[in-house]
């Protein structure tokens, strides 16, 4: 029997955070490997490795999706945005998460604020309930969740009386 390293190797191109990567990959190798441990960007957190907490979510063609759970081999041809490239410049939604003190450890920072690009992306305005369900497959163990809505809601332009529902 083979051993992983006697894998066939396979060429992938993918361009992460506007940076065209020519790569040959093992096709067990995941995103998430490549990010933190090819690349060094290591804003994308693991976890669980199995796709439950939502802390390795990246952007893939502009949609939120689990990084530990993507082969590199799937994500041939396409393009990347990790928190490293959303976190250039000044940033609404990072301003929002400072003001409303949407982290505590900051772990599970990276893909709440990822998964919430893509659905401000796609709705710009989005109700409280609409953030709640985008969010809600991101585990944060501090307990900052009804804050993380409240920087959402903020950046949505959400009436006044839902942003109160934070201290």
């Amino acid at each position: 029997m083979d051993s992983p390293r006697d894998e066939a190797q396979h060429r992938v191109q993918v361009t992460i955070n506007g940076q065209a990567h020519s790569l040959s990959v093992s096709p067990r190798r995941t995103l998430l490997q490549l990010l933190r441990e090819g690349l060094n960007l290591t804003g994308t957190k693991e976890g669980c490795s199995v796709g439950t907490c939502g802390a390795c979510t990246v952007l893939l063609d502009g949609r939120a999706v689990l990084s530990c759970m993507l082969l590199l081999v799937q994500v041939d041809g396409r393009r990347v945005e990790t928190i490293e490239a959303l976190s250039d410049g000044d940033d609404p939604l990072i301003s929002a998460f400072i003001r409303h003190d949407a982290f505590q450890c900051g772990f599970c920072t990276p893909g709440q604020i990822t998964t919430l690009r893509a659905l401000l992306a796609e709705n710009p305005a989005p109700s409280m309930d609409q953030i709640r369900r985008a969010v809600e497959g991101n585990v944060c163990r501090c307990g900052a969740h009804r804050r993380i809505v409240a920087a959402a809601l903020d950046v949505a332009g959400g009436s006044p009386a839902e942003r109160l529902f934070t201290p």
